[in-house]
């Protein structure tokens, strides 16, 4: 079984960190379109690094990152 990006907590935590996704896109070096694009595809199309610099990003404990993520993505310590 895939695991899944949590979307709707990764957009609820967005709003709570005080950022968009325009800018949290930005601070990926990457387009707000492509990030989007990226989301829609789930885990097939957010790499371990895309997960790492939305983490460090919006400074995820490794909690958050690993529900947010499912589980496949663990942040470094």
């Amino acid at each position: 079984m895939e695991k899944k990006i949590d979307i709707e907590m990764l957009k609820e935590t967005v709003v709570t960190k005080n950022t968009t996704f325009e800018a949290l896109a930005y601070a990926m070096g990457i387009n707000r379109s492509t990030l989007y694009r990226k989301l829609r595809r789930g885990t097939s199309g957010i790499t371990l690094r895309d997960a790492e610099k939305i983490s460090n990003c919006l400074a995820l404990s490794r909690a958050e990152a690993s529900r947010i993520f499912g589980g496949a993505y663990v942040p470094p310590m």
